[in-house]
């Protein structure tokens, strides 16, 4: 099929395409987020999980999922957002980074969604050292709805979070 587009906007066209990135999104609160896709292994109801002494309060505990032990966490929690309320929307997305496997608990699960690099914007600066957005990559604009794109790796992966350097291995 022959484009009626010029060349340059075809190839335009093509890089934006390149540069496109899928998101699962999903909610917390009233707010959407998105992470990428290719970070996603699996979405499950969600099911309470065996609660482990002495561990953070957004860590809910962990869930033995076909013979793998999964630390579950809640977003909500984790980003001190209003009480959590599980209900029969709650999921956990079971999330493959930095080699290891994490649950993290949301209250819904929206949809994927492909946005190219101009549905993208940067993350805003704040001058406040109490708000921290060093895991959000980005913002994305889809039908005038803001989606704020996290860095699940980096999230995952911060000292804070107490998964790596043999916590809870």
């Amino acid at each position: 099929m022959q484009s009626h587009l010029p060349a340059a906007s075809r190839s335009a066209q093509a890089l934006a395409d390149a540069n496109a990135s899928e998101f699962l999104t999903f909610r917390l609160g009233a707010e959407s987020y998105g992470i990428e896709i290719l970070k996603v292994q699996e979405i499950r109801g969600y099911e309470p999980p065996t609660s482990i002494a002495n561990a953070p309060a957004f860590i809910k505990g962990v869930i033995n999922l076909r013979g793998v032990i999964v630390p579950i966490l809640d977003l909500r929690i984790k980003f001190q957002l209003s009480e959590a309320n599980y209900d029969e929307f709650t999921v956990a997305i079971i999330l493959n980074v930095a080699g290891r496997v994490v649950g993290v608990v949301v209250d819904s699960v929206s949809d994927v969604l492909t946005l190219s690099g101009d549905a993208i914007r940067p993350t805003p600066e704040f001058a406040s050292a109490t708000f921290d957005t060093k895991y959000i990559t980005g913002l994305g604009t889809v039908d005038e709805q803001m989606i704020i794109l996290l860095d699940i790796e980096k999230l995952m992966t911060g000292a804070d979070m107490a998964l790596v350097d043999g916590a809870l291995h």
